[in-house]
């Protein structure tokens, strides 16, 4: 296991380092996650490509900090973070939230922002109303109390069906994250808005959606691709909110023949 200190706050990581020349691919999980989510899709992609994973503050194994949280705080971490391990020339891939910090990363340090894979994600998500109900549901009666519908919106009727231990698995991670930590990221998406900084962003970038998102549904995705200059747009079938475990196959074949195309590392038949 990696940690590290970022700006007072204890960050657990995994940066795996391929060798010479290899592009570097960042994951910045979502709301009610930690970087588990993108073990499939990193171990396939470590092949041609090193990786860096991490949990946010308030999530996984890394610390609490001081919540609520603003995704400016998110985003500080990530830009230190990517300065400890010594990292200049990255591909950011965030998923929900993870996608505000990327957007966010993107519009205070550009120069290290080599391309941007945007997934289920948007320059606003939510509004103040939905967001505060949730905040006050979960600090009530505890995340348990959402799981089974926060559950419907990660994953598809199908998956449900099909893979009820992986199921169970992902609510365990889910109502395992501090009440606290949890709150403190619901605020951070509530009160972000990149609808303005998105139009300045001038590097390869790919929105993603799973066709059966509930959370931020493939409409909502759409609208911020067309908000990016030249940005590319592609739907994952067969998946909800997140498609790196409902769609691992299917997401990494999205990811390698973007970044194949744009000639910025592997190869899309790999």
């Amino acid at each position: 296991m990696q940690f590290t200190d970022i700006g007072g706050v204890t960050l657990h990581y995994e940066h795996r380092v391929g060798g010479p020349g290899k592009p570097l691919i960042v994951f910045a999980n979502s709301l009610g996650t930690d970087f588990r989510i993108w073990r499939e899709v990193v171990d396939d992609l470590a092949v041609d490509f090193s990786t860096l994973c991490y949990d946010m503050r308030g999530h996984g194994l890394s610390g609490l900090g001081a919540p609520p949280y603003a995704i400016a705080d998110h985003v500080a971490d990530l830009s230190r973070l990517l300065d400890f391990v010594d990292a200049r020339d990255a591909i950011i891939c965030g998923l929900s939230v993870g996608g505000l910090v990327a957007q966010g990363l993107y519009a205070i340090r550009p120069e290290i922002v080599r391309a941007l894979i945007l997934c289920d994600t948007a320059h606003k998500i939510g509004t103040a109303e939905t967001w505060n109900a949730r905040i006050d549901m979960v600090r009530r009666s505890g995340i348990d109390a959402i799981a089974d519908g926060v559950m419907k919106l990660w994953f598809t009727p199908p998956f449900h069906a099909e893979k009820p231990a992986l199921l169970a698995g992902c609510r365990t991670m889910l109502v395992r994250q501090p009440v606290e930590g949890y709150t403190g990221i619901c605020a951070s998406v509530r009160d972000a808005d990149h609808t303005e900084a998105v139009g300045r962003i001038n590097v390869p970038t790919l929105c993603l959606a799973g066709d059966q998102d509930g959370s931020t549904p493939p409409p909502l995705v759409r609208s911020m691709a067309d908000l990016i200059p030249g940005a590319e747009f592609a739907i994952i079938g067969g998946a909800g909110h997140i498609p790196c475990v409902e769609q691992p196959a299917q997401f990494v074949a999205r990811i390698r023949e973007f970044l194949a195309r744009k000639q910025l590392g592997g190869h899309a038949d790999a």
